[in-house]
């Protein structure tokens, strides 16, 4: 899928979320506040399908888990497809920045096979060195 396909999707959901919301007269209670908490809680439910999995991988979940999972994963997607509309974020643009800005925090020669912060790149010059 190319870009401007991707950027058309989101585009598509968020006018399909906002039809959703003005059909019910919701979007009065979705303010920036309301929908970050409501947000929070929807990814406290995804992460109630892996707590206490040992890793999470597919093997260890059942069909109804995967269920679960795809619903809360749309409820998160939903809730921050509306926080970038009240306020004004173009996340496709986002990412395609954020991105740009972690390419130059974590260099590809620096941060490969190695989950350190960016911080201990920048200070030690190698990834993968010890603290």
């Amino acid at each position: 899928m190319n870009p401007a396909q991707q950027r058309s999707d989101l585009s598509d959901l968020r006018q399909r979320v906002r039809q959703f919301s003005d059909e019910r007269d919701w979007r009065r209670f979705h303010t920036p506040k309301n929908l970050v908490m409501a947000l929070s809680v929807e990814v406290a439910e995804l992460v109630e399908h892996f707590q206490w999995l040992p890793t999470g991988a597919d093997h260890e979940l059942d069909d109804a888990a995967r269920v679960g999972i795809r619903h809360e994963m749309a409820d998160v997607l939903v809730y921050l497809i509306q926080l970038a509309d009240h306020t004004g974020v173009d996340l496709h643009q986002a990412v395609l920045e954020k991105l740009e800005l972690n390419a130059r925090k974590y260099p590809v020669q620096l941060a490969r096979a190695s989950a350190r912060k960016y911080t201990a790149y920048a200070d030690r010059g190698t990834a993968g060195e010890p603290d």
